[in-house]
């Protein structure tokens, strides 16, 4: 009987733990794509307006990972990560704003292509 009870309870927490990773990745589902593309006007002068960028020092957004993107937000809008620009852009976001920019940016279908030899 001893040997059931911590079976049970050490599948008690391996679902406790997984629950909490599933949790820590973020509301995905809840993420608004159509509202992240309105939001993701103001971000098109420097990441274009499809997510891939107009200037050489800014990064191509089009396809990245949402759970990068929504921890870079939130790093830069914590000062946590530093670039002048994006901190002040990063600073108005709303939690539900950095999903729904995530949600956009990361459903945008990129092609890559192996450059030619």
């Amino acid at each position: 009987m001893q040997g059931s009870n911590c079976c049970h309870a050490m599948k008690n927490r391996a679902m406790v733990v997984a629950l909490g990773c599933a949790l820590a990745a973020g509301p995905a589902w809840a993420a608004d794509a159509a509202a992240g593309r309105a939001k993701a006007a103001q971000c098109a002068a420097c990441h274009g307006p499809n997510g891939i960028a107009t200037l050489p020092t800014a990064p191509n957004l089009a396809g990245q990972n949402a759970t990068y993107l929504v921890k870079a937000l939130r790093d830069y809008k914590s000062g946590a990560r530093k670039d002048e620009m994006m901190s002040l852009m990063a600073a108005g976001l709303s939690d539900a704003d950095i999903e729904d920019l995530a949600a956009y940016y990361s459903g945008i279908e990129i092609t890559v292509k192996r450059p030619a030899s």
